[in-house]
């Protein structure tokens, strides 16, 4: 197993308790990875170093360490400028690797499907793009293991041109990928069923429900989806279609987890994924109640929901793993009324959850009647994406619709239709 030394950095932003959950984060990603942790070093400064992040003399101190003890990989909790990691690794003379190389490393190896592939070698390339010179990355074609996978076992021997030419590549292969979703969720929209995205930090056990969920509510058993108690061990969105007992059906999609620091090149690679987020008629918010930063974790989350542009969808709010927990501290979680606490493991409180999800999904629905301008296309794309059609005509420059949907979507089209 490859050990590693850890580097955090305390400024004014950062209080102490946030440090250490940062660093004890990222010893997790690193035994994900198939490393370990030597040592944590941690450094007090006002701010960042432009040239080396942390300071020189606190660099060779690091470096001595390492060689004093055989270590050659040194992983730093906040990204690196490529001038920063050169600076690093021509001082330090070891392989320097940030938080995002780091998480991109983990979604190359745990990339099950073509999509997962193309989504990660567009963001490995996008990361690599600006950190490429005439040496390539340096020590990489030598050192191996950690942060050297994906486009490091080709030992990265890639002009800028190359490069440039494969992520463009790379953006029209996942384009199609887009537009495969995209008809896939009108024909759900048009079918009338409702469907769920279920979201959260990484490693909150939303594979697991998923699976226990599949279990209980599928007449036809499929393939489990992967769960392991590491961080991101679902990157594929899984859809399953359950069957309440009440005989209505809804659509259930795992999604990749969040973490603190999410790299925006994963952000954007992962856009066609994340984009069943938006789609969903409710977001089921999963939150581990057993780790002792969840506060943390569900901000890291409802933040990142935000930025996705995925904050007014309705929620349920989730607190899973009541098993690891004692008693006292479940009732104290309780206090909030609006969330449901359950074990994805043993099933504990799943008719108190089911039962939220047919009341969430299945309140009166809105039927009514549009008239659309033909020179309108985009509000003619949504309709006919988020609503379900029950009748159509056409009469001029207009085409009439008769459709049903949620009352949230209803109000967006009369919004939009009031500012044409």
């Amino acid at each position: 197993m490859e050990k590693v030394i850890t580097v955090g950095i305390k400024t004014k932003a950062v209080n102490y308790k946030q440090l250490y959950n940062f660093l004890d984060e990222l010893g997790r990603l690193v035994n994900t990875a198939g490393g370990e942790v030597f040592s944590n070093v941690i450094q007090n400064r006002a701010k960042f170093d432009p040239a080396f992040l942390i300071g020189a003399g606190k660099a060779r101190e690091i470096s001595q360490l390492a060689r004093a003890n055989k270590i050659r990989t040194i992983v730093f909790d906040e990204d690196l400028t490529p001038a920063q990691q050169r600076n690093l690794e021509e001082l330090m003379e070891l392989k320097i690797i940030d938080r995002t190389r780091l998480i991109l490393d983990i979604f190359a190896s745990r990339a099950r499907t073509s999509e997962a592939g193309l989504q990660i070698s567009l963001a490995q390339m996008n990361y690599f793009l600006p950190r490429l010179n005439q040496k390539g990355i340096w020590l990489d074609n030598q050192s191996g293991g950690i942060g050297t996978r994906g486009p490091g076992e080709r030992k990265l021997e890639y002009d800028r041109r190359y490069l440039r030419d494969k992520i463009s590549q790379l953006k029209k292969e996942l384009e199609k990928v887009k537009m495969h979703r995209k008809v896939q969720r009108i024909q759900r929209k048009n079918e009338g069923i409702q469907t769920i995205a279920l979201v959260g930090y990484t490693n909150s056990g939303k594979s697991t429900l998923l699976n226990k969920l599949t279990d209980l509510l599928m007449k036809s058993k499929e393939d489990a989806v992967y769960a392991d108690n590491k961080l991101f061990a679902t990157l594929d969105p899984t859809t399953r279609r359950l069957i309440l007992e009440s005989g209505k059906e809804l659509l259930i999609t795992d999604t990749v987890g969040f973490i603190n620091k999410l790299p925006h090149q994963l952000v954007a690679s992962f856009r066609s994924t994340l984009e069943e987020i938006l789609e969903a008629n409710c977001l089921m918010h999963i939150i581990d109640a057993s780790n002792p930063d969840h506060i943390s974790q569900e901000k890291v989350v409802f933040d990142t929901l935000k930025e996705l542009g995925a904050g007014e969808i309705p929620m349920i709010k989730v607190y899973n793993k009541i098993d690891l927990i004692h008693p006292n501290c479940v009732d104290a979680l309780k206090n909030d009324k609006n969330s449901l606490f359950i074990s994805a493991k043993n099933g504990a409180g799943f008719d108190e959850l089911l039962d939220k999800i047919d009341k969430v999904l299945y309140t009166q629905k809105t039927t009514g009647t549009v008239s659309i301008n033909y020179n309108q296309p985009k509000l003619v794309d949504f309709v006919f994406s988020n609503t379900k059609i029950l009748e159509k005509s056409y009469h001029g420059a207009e085409m009439k619709l008769k459709i049903q949907t949620d009352e949230l979507t209803w109000n967006k089209i009369q919004k939009q239709l009031k500012n044409k």
